[in-house]
């Protein structure tokens, strides 16, 4: 029995990555726990030794001439008579004690077969909920590492009820809420997804260990990150980016290397990875632009598709755009999405005005 409990010890390091040191204390406890369900306020000492792979629970008396409590203490009768009651019943019994005289400890091994199923149902629960809270703190630290990183992950289930989708990240299975996935998609068990940790819970509260999402205008930047190799190097910056997810992604590219073209790069050759972030995005159109310290420049390249006339620089963060009559439904976009994007992009209110 013993070598199956450190086997099993040794799998729980080995698969769940839960330190054997951690779960030797929790189950110390557990045991503990599961005498002073039996025997009160007994003394009782638990010994685990994962070097010789052996496990005992000792309960221990003060032998005494006269028993004020019967739970702590015992006289040299009643261990005789105890321990002929133990051999008539066949219970094998071992004590670590050598004297018997009046003041000394006397101490006996326990075995579980003589735990109550209450009592041993008690130290079960304790083991598992230690093993829960170990599983919680790993997956907390694994993704506390992910934090504001982008996961792949696999759709595992699809709950129609609510449209929330369970997916495992590698680290745990997690719950994809319908209201952080990209409006418009339509997930099926086994498709792999690029999702972002959003937040991660510290423990202290409950709820799930990390928040998934697919709204974030992160995730976009990180899947540039990870199709552009001048942006992993640096020689491309992504200087601002802004998103109204499933519809239209803004972004603002510079490059230190005047050899380099910053939105070229990002495109790739015949659009290859722009195509790749498209695809993963479900089809959402992305305008990549080139940032420019200039304002007026800077918020030219921001209306694109729109053909910008002239931009006024008015006050603090505002500006006055003209635009011809032709181009001015293009610049303010549908229900005002390329005007609304363009100024969260450069952090100017814009007015838009034809000539």
């Amino acid at each position: 029995m013993n070598n199956e409990f450190f086997e099993a010890l040794e799998m729980l390091e080995r698969e769940r990555h839960i330190p054997k040191e951690y779960m030797i204390e929790k189950v110390e406890a557990a045991l503990a726990a599961a005498c002073k369900k039996e025997y009160g306020t007994a003394n009782i000492t638990v010994v685990i030794d994962p070097e010789k792979r052996d496990m005992r629970v000792f309960r221990k008396y003060k032998i005494v001439a006269e028993v004020e409590d019967p739970t702590t203490e015992m006289t040299k009768a009643q261990i005789e008579a105890f321990e002929a009651e133990r051999k008539a019943q066949g219970i094998k019994h071992k004590t670590r004690s050598r004297k018997r005289s009046v003041g000394s400890d006397y101490e006996y091994e326990l075995h579980t077969k003589e735990f109550r199923r209450l009592s041993a149902q008690n130290a079960k629960q304790v083991i598992v909920q230690a093993i829960r809270e170990a599983e919680k703190s790993r997956q907390i630290r694994e993704y506390e590492e992910k934090k504001g990183e982008i996961m792949s992950a696999i759709v595992t289930k699809v709950e129609d009820s609510t449209g929330n989708v369970v997916v495992d990240t590698g680290i745990s299975q997690a719950v994809l809420l319908k209201s952080e996935q990209i409006p418009g998609e339509s997930l099926r068990v086994d498709d792999r997804i690029k999702v972002y940790a959003l937040q991660v819970n510290s423990g202290e509260q409950r709820g799930p260990v990390v928040s998934l999402t697919r709204l974030h205008p992160d995730l976009v930047k990180r899947l540039f990150e990870a199709e552009v190799p001048e942006i992993q190097d640096g020689t491309v910056i992504i200087k601002s980016i802004c998103r109204e997810a499933g519809s239209r992604t803004k972004m603002a590219v510079y490059s230190r290397d005047p050899e380099v073209d910053a939105v070229g790069a990002c495109i790739g050759n015949r659009g290859a990875r722009i195509n790749a972030v498209v695809n993963e995005l479900w089809g959402e159109k992305i305008d990549i632009i080139p940032y420019n310290d200039d304002p007026n420049e800077y918020i030219k390249s921001a209306l694109l598709p729109a053909n910008v006339k002239n931009v006024y620089i008015e006050g603090d963060r505002s500006a006055r755009v003209t635009v011809s009559a032709d181009q001015l439904s293009l610049a303010i976009g549908r229900q005002g999405q390329n005007a609304r994007l363009a100024a969260r992009l450069t952090g100017f209110k814009i007015d838009i005005k034809s000539e």
